[in-house]
């Protein structure tokens, strides 16, 4: 991985946080995206306090230009994107008597045109460079439907690993990579959100009898984007603690 330039979105928490810590440490030069402003910033700070190279961005994935932009400017300062991490995402949650459309809305914009949109631009610069890996995180939600009460965010997982499919094959001549990572149950914000009776259910579910840690997810995006994982594409990575067995 060394010198390789890896962009990761919504990389200042979480699982995309995690990814990018391991892809500095892996040796890579990180790039991270996040919505917030400052945030990608200052945990690209922390990454390079600790030995890492790491470079923070604030660009909203699921505005079209923005990532046009934003894309242009790492190409022109790094001269080279090799590994992209599509983790942005957001949930909205409700009944489907309950949510809006511009909860919606909100959550497809997100979660399936963000990644849509960064594959868009960062795909022709590894189409240039004859290599590329791109990995999407999902989640089981793609497999399940949604356990949460939230009704746009399976679909939109779903959505995302149907694109990552259609994008494997239309990128191997290339020799570009694209999987999908499909976590559940992991210590993060979001999975903080849970009552201690929804926490309760959601563990009776997994074998393990654990969460998982975004580490541990970091961990298989790491593979996924190295070179011991080349002969690997269209696929998704089951990260559940044995939930959900397809």
């Amino acid at each position: 991985m060394e010198a390789r330039v890896a962009v990761v979105t919504g990389a200042s928490r979480g699982i995309g946080r995690a990814v990018a810590e391991r892809l500095a440490k892996d040796g890579c030069r990180v790039v991270l995206v996040s919505v917030r402003a400052g945030a990608a910033e200052d945990a690209a700070e922390a990454i390079a306090r600790t030995g890492g190279q790491a470079r923070g961005f604030s660009v909203d994935v699921a505005r079209y230009k923005d990532v046009e932009q934003f894309v242009e400017q790492v190409k022109k300062e790094y001269g080279r994107i090799d590994i992209l991490v599509n983790n942005a995402a957001v949930i909205r949650r409700g009944t489907l008597l309950s949510v809006t459309e511009s909860d919606w809305d909100a959550v497809m914009a997100v979660n399936l045109k963000g990644p849509f949109n960064c594959c868009k631009f960062v795909a022709p610069v590894m189409m240039e460079q004859r290599w590329g890996r791109i990995v999407n995180v999902a989640s089981i939600a793609a497999h399940t439907g949604d356990i949460t009460s939230a009704p746009g965010y399976g679909p939109s997982k779903a959505g995302l690993v149907n694109l990552t499919k259609t994008l494997a094959r239309e990128l191997a001549p290339y020799g570009i990579t694209v999987n999908a990572v499909a976590p559940h149950a992991i210590e993060t914000d979001m999975s903080a959100q849970w009552s201690e009776e929804r926490r309760r259910q959601v563990l009776q579910g997994i074998p393990l009898g654990r969460m998982g840690r975004p580490e541990e997810v970091a961990a298989a995006v790491a593979f996924l984007a190295s070179d011991e994982a080349g002969f690997i594409t269209g696929a998704t990575l089951d990260i559940n603690g044995g939930a959900w067995m397809g």
